[in-house]
């Protein structure tokens, strides 16, 4: 199974992954930094592409 995983530290809350795919990941109010909206997202084209897009490189996809 798929996982993937927001590195926080690294995050600096631009909100590209957010902004790319809503459906997956969101902005988490007290943090500041990104969040996935469900557990076990399902890992899509849409997805990988806003990993990419990360100008910090914090989000990993482990398959």
């Amino acid at each position: 199974m798929a996982e993937i995983i927001i590195d926080t530290y690294l995050c600096s809350g631009c909100e590209t992954c957010a902004e790319m795919c809503p459906d997956v990941f969101r902005m988490d109010e007290a943090t500041e930094k990104a969040a996935l909206v469900s557990v076990s997202p399902q890992i899509t084209d849409a997805v990988r592409q806003a990993a990419a897009f990360c100008p910090e490189k914090c989000i990993e996809i482990l398959e």
